[in-house]
């Protein structure tokens, strides 16, 4: 069982969704993250498994979601731009 590699911890992923796209899914992410590496080395290589997946998913999820407020947020600002440039609420 000593042979096993060590699993990808994500937490470099997972600083910069806290940083750029979303804060609480990344935080999320980091805490999983922070866990990989100390059970792997403890020797529970199951654990270190499971934290790195649920590194991975909080790290997709607050990269999604990111993204996703970011395209609603230009899609607003695009359709109160087009119905400025229309005239709507120019009643003088």
């Amino acid at each position: 069982m000593m042979d096993q590699n060590q699993p990808k911890n994500y937490l470099v992923e997972s600083i910069l969704v806290t940083i750029f796209c979303c804060l609480p899914f990344g935080i999320v992410g980091i805490v999983f993250a922070s866990q990989v590496n100390s059970k792997f080395s403890s020797g529970d290589y199951h654990g270190a498994q499971e934290a790195s997946e649920n590194a991975k998913k909080w790290m997709k999820w607050g990269l999604f979601s990111g993204i996703a407020i970011i395209l609603l947020y230009a899609i607003v600002i695009f359709a109160i731009g087009g119905l400025a440039i229309m005239g709507f609420g120019n009643d003088y």
